[in-house]
């Protein structure tokens, strides 16, 4: 583990992209204004536009505009970034660019440290890796590592190709894949909130949990990501990282210490024990959805398939609903239900615990408004903690009635809380692959999600079969009630 203030030279391959000016420029900013970031930094910009350098710069500090801190001086900060054209097939630009890290190297005293940051299009991703090592780019006298935005391969195959070819320039140790859910508040907090309170952590098994719920739902549709999405879908898109990544936060047992190595050792135990499914039980599990026009605020929208780029008979899926079972000792005959959609009511990712009800509740009965205690984990937009128990009603009669006890994160001074992408750039920057995925985790996860993917690519599905701006289609609910369960809707108000 490095310093908590890294120093280091930072490359970004495809620095003109949406990716870099959304959220990278923003965070390398935010690390900067809040001292997480020395004064000894440098960031290269490579991408195939003849840029210069007074062209980026412009680009970096429209992207902080909104942040308008008078104590920092945007000129200043820019002064850290360069741009430096580059062609990935030409070798020559490799040595340009080694000359370049070698001259910020020294400007900067950056002790040699090397992040490459791969924010473009996966299917160059192999041959970049491998011209940087044969170019002789990821030898320095101080470390060298590699950041991977997502899609990791597109099925199991193909990521384990991807990851062969990667694994010949930069050891595992040195990859670090990222997977921005991981970098959320609230999904850093599940460990804090199991493991650090005596209240939970003994619950936490299938004597007192009845069923476990992850939502995370869209209110945009596909947008302009049409072609691309249509590639890919909900399954490939959410279920296969976001998804299961925050699933086996909440199933894995307890490690041993808080080490990258021994949390991600449990972390994988889960998804190892995940139950396996064959094609003809995948529609017993689960249920797809692709989202039809529909009237939203008053505004009817288009179908998925009258969407830029989507093919009209696509059969791609926009919404994926899932019963998962973990077959080991403390999840055993435990349902974790994961949904996750596209066009949908409301925006909103949150965990719902469910515990079951007491053998006998002396508080049954019409007069009584008991409901199952839930312990309910906001993640986005709002982040929080609610936990739902029962009280007496405020009245003359000894009846009960629901409350909630709630943790609201909204309500904290929101400046200096960190961004997800800010985190995991500092955590990498440290050294600190904690909250990464490793390639052990990625490959169960395309293993699980392959069965379903092959199974749905064999039936054409009656699509479209839910409307904008609802929750998904009917048999979502329906695989909630054939166990006696429903999807709780806890958003806060």
């Amino acid at each position: 583990m490095t310093t908590n203030n890294p120093k280091a030279v930072i490359v970004i391959f495809g620095a003109t992209g949406d990716l870099a000016n959304r959220k990278l420029y923003p965070s390398i900013y935010r690390l900067y204004r809040n001292g997480k970031l020395s004064d000894n930094f440098a960031v290269i910009g490579v991408a195939r536009r003849p840029w210069t350098n007074e062209i980026f710069r412009d680009k970096v500090k429209e992207s902080i505009e909104s942040f308008d801190d008078d104590h920092i001086d945007a000129d200043e900060f820019a002064s850290h970034f360069h741009y430096n054209p580059f062609d990935i097939q030409d070798l020559d630009h490799y040595e340009k660019l080694e000359n370049l890290i070698n001259e910020l190297d020294v400007k900067h005293d950056t002790d040699g440290n090397r992040l490459f940051y791969f924010s473009m299009a996966p299917n160059f991703f192999g041959t970049l890796a491998a011209n940087l090592k044969s170019e002789g780019l990821t030898t320095t006298k101080g470390w060298t590592r590699l950041v991977i935005e997502k899609p990791f391969g597109h099925d199991y195959q193909s990521a384990k190709e991807l990851n062969d070819q990667i694994r010949e320039a930069f050891n595992e140790d040195q990859i670090y894949r990222i997977d921005h859910y991981l970098g959320k508040e609230m999904v850093q907090n599940i460990e804090v909130i199991r493991f650090a309170n005596a209240l939970f952590e003994p619950l936490w098994n299938n004597q007192y949990i009845s069923n476990i719920q992850i939502t995370s739902s869209e209110v945009l549709g596909v947008e302009e990501r049409g072609r691309y999405y249509d590639g890919a879908g909900a399954l490939k898109d959410m279920m296969q990282n976001h998804m299961l990544q925050m699933l086996a936060l909440i199933a894995m047992d307890p490690p041993i210490k808080l080490t990258p190595e021994e949390i991600r050792s449990e972390k994988v135990k889960a998804l190892r024990a995940l139950r396996v499914l064959n094609e003809d039980e995948v529609g017993q599990y689960f249920v797809r959805g692709q989202y039809d026009k529909g009237l939203v605020n008053g505004e009817e929208l288009p179908a998925y398939r009258d969407g830029n780029g989507v093919d009209p008979e696509s059969n791609t899926d926009t919404f994926v609903a899932a019963k998962l079972m973990i077959d080991n000792f403390r999840w055993a005959g435990v349902p974790f239900y994961l949904r996750t959609g596209k066009r949908m009511k409301q925006k909103s990712t949150e965990i719902v615990v469910e515990f079951k009800d007491l053998p006998m509740n002396l508080y049954y009965g019409k007069e009584h408004e008991t409901k199952s205690n839930l312990l309910v984990i906001h993640v986005q937009p709002h982040e929080g903690i609610t936990l739902h128990v029962n009280a007496k009603k405020g009245d003359y009669n000894a009846s009960s009635t629901p409350i909630t006890l709630s943790y609201d994160n909204n309500s904290d001074d929101k400046m200096n809380t960190p961004e997800a992408y800010e985190i995991l750039l500092h955590d990498c920057m440290r050294g600190d692959s904690t909250n990464f995925t490793h390639w052990d985790e990625v490959a169960l996860s395309w293993k699980f999600t392959d069965v379903i993917a092959k199974a749905w690519s064999q039936k054409k599905a009656d699509f479209p079969n839910y409307a904008s701006g609802s929750n998904g289609p009917k048999e979502a609910d329906q695989l909630l009630h054939n166990d006696g369960f429903e999807w709780w809707d806890v958003t806060p108000d």
